[in-house]
């Protein structure tokens, strides 16, 4: 599918990034038990569709997009496991880079400049696994942690959205409050209370989150639009 406007591009690009950062927190382990050194040589590869897969490289030549970083996979067990992914981190968001500009290759400097603008205002792959992104970025990276920490703990699966891991974690490092109250948030707007697998959206104005239903949005339309007001706002 031809991308033909900023939109489309940063969709895609927004996509690519959310499969990537999967890989490298929430579903790690699994990424590092496919990335095996004694296979050929690996990359990794975010979609739109923000799902990720290790596989070899494109054999056509020239590829159809910039292909990422070859042989991720044999560096793998010559470091600690949390740096490899930093490195992993740091060439994927090169790849995203490369990736995305070709997809804007028709742009004129004024999309091309609004399309780095509203790329720059999210934290790089690389900011979020190593945790040096303030803010939601680093609860983000921290929350991945958590999760696991959770599963390997607790005989019975922890169902909890990624969201409300990242409040827990920003409510204990800015107030030093206890994360375990999560759970009795209730929407500002109609006093719902969050239950399992109901999506919810964080306001980029209060930073508040509310119940995806209540304010007629869903993760499709959220993908669409890099900024959300809550209408309280």
């Amino acid at each position: 599918m031809a991308l033909r406007s900023v939109d489309d591009v940063y969709a895609d690009f927004v996509g690519r990034r959310r499969g990537l950062i999967k890989a490298l927190t929430v579903e790690a382990d699994a990424f590092y038990e496919q990335c095996d050194p004694n296979k050929e040589n690996l990359c990794l590869y975010g979609y739109a569709d923000g799902t990720w897969e290790v596989a070899q490289p494109c054999e056509e030549v020239p590829p159809e997009l910039p292909e990422p970083t070859l042989g991720i996979n044999f560096a793998r067990d010559g470091m600690r496991k949390e740096e490899w992914l930093c490195l992993v981190a740091v060439h994927a968001d090169c790849w995203l880079m490369a990736t995305t500009f070709y997809n804007a290759a028709k742009l004129d400097q004024k999309g091309r400049q609004r399309l780095f603008d509203e790329i720059n205002a999210l934290p790089t792959v690389y900011e979020l696994v190593s945790g040096r992104a303030q803010g939601v970025a680093a609860a983000e990276a921290k929350a991945a942690r958590v999760l696991e920490a959770e599963q390997d703990e607790e005989e019975e699966e922890i169902h909890l959205p990624l969201h409300y891991l990242l409040e827990a974690e920003q409510d204990e490092e800015e107030e030093e409050e206890p994360s375990g109250s999560q759970s009795d948030d209730a929407c500002p707007n109609c006093g719902h209370k969050y239950r399992s697998g109901e999506f919810w959206i964080q306001c980029d104005s209060c930073d508040r989150w509310f119940d995806g239903q209540c304010v007629r949005m869903t993760a499709k339309l959220a993908e669409q639009q890099p900024q959300w007001k809550c209408p309280l706002c």
